[in-house]
C-alpha cells in the first residue's frame, strides 16, 4: 500500500498549504510539480473545481528559485473583459474614462516572481494576444503608454477548460496555448483518488474537532464512512471538506462517533422551488441524456424462450455498457448500478467480462 503524503509548508502566518494523500494519481501530480518548479518554464495546471490547482501553483513558486520574490495571483473570470487588459499591464493616467492616475499591473507587480492566472480559459482574444508578446519577448506595455516596460515574470495557469479543444475551435489562440504548454499538470479528481477519501475526511474532522475545542476526537461511524466513500464529490476537495467540517460542527457529543453527515447543505423540505416552467426545462437534458445513455439492445419480448438466459444476456449487456462508460472503474461502475463492489464483482466473474480486460478497482 502506497504510503501517506503529507506536504506542508508555510507561506505566511495566516495562510498554509498542505497536500494530504495516498493514492499513485496524486502522488505522481504533487512529484510532477516539484520537478517543473526549478525550471523557469511556464507551466499549465488542469483540473476539476476544488481539486487544488492554486495550492499547485504556490507549490511551483515556493519551490522555485523565485520563492523569496512575488507571488501575483489574478482570476480571470473575476473582472469585466473591459478591465482585464489594465489590470494585467497596468494603465497611464488618462488611458480611459476614469484613469485618473498612472497604476501599475500585476506583470509589474510580480516583476522577478511568478504570477498565476487562474480561469486562464476565459481570457479575451485581445488579453491572450497581449499575453502572448509578454511571454515571448518579456514585455509589456501599459494602455495608453509608447513604451515597453521589461518584466522577468514567470506564468502559471490553471484552467478547468478543455484548452487544445479551444484552440481547435478558434476560441483560444494556439500559439499561446504553444508558448503556455512547457509542462501540463492535470490534477485527478477526488473520486478516483484510491484511499484519500479516508484520509482527508480524517485530517479534516480532527482539525475541526480541535477548532472546537474538543477533548478528543471520536472519528466517523461505519455508515458515515461509507457514505463519503461512496460520494462521486463533483465539488472535490473542497467539497468534502466543507462536508466533514459542517458534520463535526454539528455533531454536539464528541464521546461518539459522527453518525450524520449532510452532502447538499440546501436539502430542506421548506427549500424554495424554481417556477414550473423553469422546472420543465431543467428536466429535459436530464431526460435526454438518461435515454442516451441506456443500453442499445432491447429484448425481443415475444422471442423469449429461455427466461433465464434472456436474464442473464440482458443482465450482461447492461454490465458491458456500464464497464465501458466507467473506462472499467468497477467501484464507480457499481455505485453508478447501485451495487456493492462485491455485488458488482461477482456478476463481473458470472459472464466472465475480466477475459482481456484489466482489473480495474
Amino acid at each position: 500500500m502506497p504510503s501517506i503524503g503529507i506536504f506542508h509548508y508555510s507561506l505566511d502566518v495566516q495562510h498554509e498549504t498542505q497536500f494530504i494523500g495516498q493514492s499513485g494519481a496524486f502522488l505522481d501530480a504533487v512529484e510532477r510539480a516539484s520537478r517543473a518548479a526549478s525550471m523557469n518554464r511556464p507551466v499549465l495546471v488542469i483540473g476539476e473545481r476544488g481539486t487544488g490547482k492554486e495550492l499547485i501553483a504556490e507549490r511551483l513558486h515556493r519551490l522555485s528559485s523565485r520563492w523569496d520574490e512575488p507571488l501575483v495571483t489574478m482570476n480571470c473570470a473575476a473582472l469585466p473583459e473591459t478591465l482585464i487588459e489594465a489590470e494585467l499591464f497596468g494603465h497611464e493616467a488618462g488611458a480611459f474614462t476614469g484613469a485618473t492616475k498612472a497604476r501599475t499591473g500585476r506583470f509589474e507587480e510580480a516583476d522577478r516572481g511568478t504570477l498565476f492566472l487562474d480561469e486562464l480559459g476565459t481570457l479575451s482574444m485581445g488579453a491572450q494576444e497581449r499575453l502572448l508578446r509578454a511571454v515571448e519577448y518579456g514585455e509589456i506595455t501599459r494602455i495608453g503608454a509608447s513604451r515597453p516596460i521589461r518584466v522577468d515574470v514567470r506564468i502559471v495557469a490553471a484552467t478547468n477548460d478543455d484548452l487544445p479543444a479551444l484552440a481547435a475551435s478558434g476560441e483560444f489562440r494556439a500559439d499561446l496555448l504553444d508558448r503556455l504548454s512547457f509542462e501540463v499538470i492535470t490534477l485527478p479528481p477526488l473520486r478516483v483518488r484510491e484511499g484519500d477519501i479516508g484520509v482527508l475526511a480524517e485530517y479534516f474532522g480532527r482539525r475541526m474537532a480541535a477548532e472546537l475545542d474538543w477533548d478528543r476526537w471520536p472519528g466517523f461511524a461505519a455508515h458515515v464512512m461509507h457514505a463519503l466513500e461512496e460520494h462521486l464529490w463533483p465539488g472535490n476537495v473542497r467539497e468534502l471538506r466543507n462536508v466533514v467540517e459542517r458534520a463535526v460542527y454539528r455533531w454536539a457529543d464528541f464521546e461518539t462517533p459522527i453518525a450524520h453527515v449532510q452532502f447538499d447543505p440546501f436539502d430542506s423540505p421548506w427549500r424554495p422551488r424554481p417556477p414550473e416552467h423553469r422546472r420543465a426545462v431543467s428536466a429535459q437534458p436530464a431526460a435526454a441524456v438518461t435515454q442516451a445513455e441506456a443500453p442499445a439492445a432491447a429484448i425481443n419480448l415475444d422471442g423469449v424462450e429461455d427466461l433465464r438466459a434472456a436474464v442473464d444476456a440482458h443482465e450482461r449487456t447492461i454490465l458491458e455498457h456500464a464497464l465501458g462508460r466507467h473506462r472499467w472503474n468497477q467501484r464507480q461502475t457499481a455505485r453508478a448500478l447501485g451495487l456493492t463492489y462485491d455485488q458488482l464483482r461477482h456478476a463481473i466473474r458470472k459472464h466472465g467480462l475480466m477475459e482481456g480486460q484489466e482489473d480495474t478497482a
